[in-house]
């Protein structure tokens, strides 16, 4: 492909992305492999600069462009070279006099307010940065150490002792270790919401909003002997789990819950579980270094949307807990409401409970609870708060 090809391919995909913001669609990296499929003429080299195009479009506009053509346009203010290829032979269409680019920005402007304070300007530009690729080892079955020495250029996480730290664009999926289940992918941050859980030999434990398993399976390798339960809605997400914890070794059982029914899909748990981890529906602002076009999928329907669904879950997911237990709450966002609000709303309408330290190394204390930053914890965003049912 020529560059004018590669050029015009970026705003066909960001068109395809930009649409599936509107419609809650796929990920951009799904929609870039979707594209190159029904292309298999792009070779390696082809791909790779289209993706980049894309990427970098997406990471400048911190608002949803009007289409393809506006995004790239905008990259084009960063690189002039770019705008040589408008109207050359399968390029984009030539320049018109009403052309015009986005304009830069990272956090979208109705967004700021709602961020936690700790999260100031400074730190912005770490929020799209691309992330390294981070694997949890399954402890149950190998120690960290003995792993590392499988990963040339790769080091040991700085919090977690559980993960490696590989470059950004590392793949595992073909590794030994990874068919034999001896690691998973796993942002570090995403490590620390299960070692907070502190699982005990033996718990009772249910995973409220399981998604496709993640966490329940780093539960599983820190406490073998716990009784895992891994709940949600969703029937796809869920239904990744099984062959995760087969190739894992991990026992974890699994339930679909039917809203808005689930205390009653879970009515032989009320009050039984020593241990409940609610990680909510969120706005996903603490991941825009892996999904930025996020920022362009939230709107403040949406996010009204998805407070309420957090405040509901955590209602419901106190009935499980037995007198003496706990209950987790996180989220992956830097938003206030989603995180330290929640847990304030929370307390008030359950004043016997309290808000206990989380003992993971790593954050920055935020109302109830703690929040991890990529500028100052070098993982994606998340807030984390641990909340003990009295006895």
């Amino acid at each position: 492909m020529r560059p004018a090809a590669r050029l015009q391919a970026a705003i066909e995909i960001l068109d395809a992305v930009i649409a599936a913001t509107r419609e809650e669609g796929a990920p951009a990296d799904t929609i870039v492999s979707r594209y190159f499929k029904q292309r298999r003429y792009a070779g390696s080299k082809d791909r790779r600069a289209v993706r980049e195009l894309v990427f970098r479009a997406i990471r400048r506009s911190a608002e949803r462009p009007g289409s393809g053509r506006a995004a790239v346009l905008g990259l084009a203010e960063d690189e002039p070279e770019l705008l040589e290829l408008f109207g050359e032979p399968r390029g984009p269409e030539p320049l018109t006099e009403g052309d015009a680019g986005t304009t830069e920005g990272t956090v979208p402007p109705w967004l700021v307010a709602e961020l936690s304070p700790l999260v100031e300007p400074e730190e912005w530009p770490t929020l799209l940065q691309r992330a390294p690729l981070d694997l949890r080892v399954n402890v149950a079955k190998v120690s960290r150490d003995a792993l590392l020495k499988e990963f040339p250029g790769g080091a040991a996480t700085p919090i977690s002792p559980w993960g490696i730290r590989l470059p950004s664009d590392s793949r595992i999926d073909d590794h030994p270790a990874f068919e034999a289940g001896l690691i998973e992918v796993q942002d570090e941050g995403s490590q620390l919401i299960a070692l907070a859980c502190e699982p005990n030999a033996g718990d009772r434990i249910v995973d409220f909003c399981a998604g496709g398993g993640g966490k329940a399976l780093a539960l599983a390798a820190a406490a073998p002997s716990a009784t895992i339960l891994a709940t949600d809605s969703n029937r796809a997400r869920l239904s990744k789990l099984a062959p995760r914890a087969e190739r894992a070794g991990a026992s974890i059982e699994t339930r679909l819950l039917s809203p808005p029914n689930e205390l009653e899909d879970l009515a032989d748990l009320h009050g039984q579980a020593d241990l409940v981890l609610v990680d909510a529906p969120c706005s996903g602002s603490g991941t825009w270094r892996r999904n930025p076009e996020g920022r362009w999928r939230l709107t403040p329907d949406r996010l009204e949307r998805l407070i309420a669904a957090q405040q509901r879950l955590l209602d419901l997911a106190a009935e499980l807990v037995r007198p003496g237990g706990r209950l987790l709450y996180a989220v992956c966002s830097l938003l206030s409401r989603e995180g330290a609000a929640q847990i304030e709303r929370f307390l008030s309408g359950h004043s016997s409970w309290i808000s206990e330290e989380t003992a993971i190394g790593a954050g920055r204390s935020d109302g109830g609870g703690r929040l991890l930053t990529p500028a100052h914890d070098r993982t994606d965003g998340f807030f984390v708060a641990r909340l003990r049912r009295p006895c």
